[in-house]
């Protein structure tokens, strides 16, 4: 990246001092961190290292859970995401969700995509066609659905579902897509198909994936964050991280002496 690109770079999320609790168990622990627009953020680390927690922390996914506290703050676009007055709704519309297993709503294949789209628009049928045909092609859908909108969204491939489930998240034009372990539950030639999808929305949107792939992170990523036990350890670009980290618990994950 030149000195003129990271002059342009626009922070997308914001950590500070960022501290999350399960009751007594700091899950989080004094995290800073910024996550520039328009690239792709991979957050990698041994499992139970806090990465999916951050992930669900950044739109407050973690607030469906008992006994969750957090100190400090995270910023989205400049504007608090935790506080009394924040409206999740809208915070969820802003930064959508792709999980680990494809999880397609019962519902027809339009109907998926169109959900989020009647929850926080209103807009006439034709206009919601028009968006589920857009997001459809973004995710290289609509020619193999195209006529197959009313089928139920449940018969799809494995790989199909997590499409679909990346357009339905897409469709209400969040500007940042959270991806948690999206490939784990595919082949590796659907796996290939989501991480090219994945490098082909970056034009577009803010994307931070959680993956224990680092082959993975080191294909689809811009720059790659490597936390243990709860700390941010190290965060720099990603052939710099896997090639030459600047700190000696990074590289003995990066090269397999543990995790």
């Amino acid at each position: 990246m030149s000195q003129d690109d990271s002059v342009r770079m626009k922070t997308a999320i914001r950590i500070e001092n960022f501290n999350l609790y399960y009751d007594q168990f700091r899950a989080l622990s004094d995290v800073n961190l910024e996550i520039c627009e328009r690239r792709v953020t991979a957050v990698i680390g041994p499992s139970g290292c806090g990465k999916s927690t951050l992930l669900r922390a950044i739109n407050r996914m973690n607030d469906l859970i008992e006994k969750v506290r957090v100190e400090g703050q995270i910023f989205v676009d400049e504007a608090p995401v935790y506080g009394d007055h924040v409206d999740l709704v809208a915070l969820r519309r802003k930064v959508g969700m792709v999980f680990q297993r494809p999880n397609p709503f019962p519902l027809s294949i339009f109907e998926n995509v169109a959900f989020g789209l009647r929850l926080h628009f209103h807009s006439s049928p034709a206009e919601r066609m028009e968006r589920v045909q857009k997001s459809l092609e973004e995710v290289g859908l609509w020619e193999e659905l195209r006529d197959r909108l009313g089928g139920f969204a449940l018969n799809l491939s494995g790989e199909q579902q997590q499409r679909l489930c990346i357009a339905r998240a897409i469709a209400v034009r969040p500007d940042i897509i959270l991806m948690d372990e999206p490939c784990s539950a595919l082949d590796p030639v659907a796996t290939q198909r989501i991480e090219e999808l994945i490098r082909f929305l970056k034009k577009d949107y803010t994307i931070v994936i959680v993956t224990h792939n680092m082959s993975q992170a080191a294909r689809v990523s811009d720059e790659t964050a490597y936390f243990y036990l709860g700390k941010l350890i190290e965060m720099g670009a990603t052939q710099k991280i896997f090639t030459a980290p600047s700190k000696k618990e990074t590289e003995d994950y990066i090269t397999g002496k543990f995790g």
